[in-house]
């Protein structure tokens, strides 16, 4: 006696057995709590909070520890010359990924080491902070904020920094007004690439950096050519700066 069998024309057909593979996938599918947990604490979300939590914690970390002492203290002296300024260059990095004004971390510099091994400590300072920055915006930050670039300004800033990266970062860095942590994360969220987002930050910090640093370097002595050449390097571009954001802020009412 056959099973399943069609009776017109008197054949008889059997349906074919289900194979293992249509069972295991008709089978429901139960998600673990370890894996709903794994889910919720990698979503952007969660790592957006954790980049939050972080940046707290190293601002806070700062403002207990107040590194600015180091002008009024010195540097310690078991440590001198080239190993001091590598020491003091990841100093520099970190405490700009926690909002320590550059401007004072570049004046310690040149009061600490001097104009020239102080500048060098200074960029690699500035180039190693802004690549953590970016490297945490980029982790724990893009897959949150990219969905939020709805507006025309965002989406417009978004799209010149990752088709022009270079020569974009490399004005930002020059610009005096655009802050420096600002910058990484804008950066960090948009598609620019690791490598002339490090390099047009080095290029472009030379100028800046480099007045602050002279100027803490010659700070005892007020009145000479290389303390008013630096003030004026850091006032000049500052004003310039300010004219064309007012400028820019006229024109957008305008609109």
């Amino acid at each position: 006696m056959l099973d399943a069998t069609t009776r017109s024309g008197g054949t008889a057909t059997a349906a074919p057995p289900a194979t293992a593979t249509e069972l295991a996938l008709a089978a429901p599918v139960t998600v673990g709590p370890a894996a709903r947990f794994s889910r919720v604490l990698l979503s952007p979300w969660s790592r957006l909070s954790l980049l939050v939590a972080l940046l707290v914690a190293a601002g806070s970390t700062v403002l207990l520890l107040e590194p600015q002492r180091l002008l009024a203290d010195g540097w310690p002296p078991e440590l001198s010359g080239a190993a001091a300024a590598l020491v003091y260059a990841v100093a520099y990095g970190l405490c700009s990924v926690a909002f320590v004004p550059r401007p004072l971390l570049n004046l310690a510099a040149g009061a600490l080491f001097g104009s020239q091994l102080g500048l060098g400590a200074a960029l690699a300072g500035t180039v190693l902070g802004a690549g953590i920055a970016f490297t945490l915006g980029r982790v724990l930050g893009q897959g949150a904020l990219r969905p939020l670039l709805r507006g025309r300004l965002l989406q417009g800033a978004d799209g010149q920094l990752s088709r022009h990266g270079f020569r974009s970062m490399l004005a930002i860095r020059l610009f005096p007004g655009v802050p420096f942590a600002a910058a990484n994360y804008c950066a960090a969220v948009s598609r620019m690439g690791y490598v002339p987002f490090l390099l047009a930050t080095a290029l472009g910090s030379i100028p800046n950096t480099a007045a602050y640093v002279v100027a803490g370097a010659r700070a005892s002595t007020p009145t000479s050519p290389a303390f008013l050449i630096a003030m004026a390097a850091i006032a000049v571009p500052a004003l310039v700066g300010a004219m064309v954001a007012w400028r820019k802020r006229h024109h957008l009412r305008a609109r």
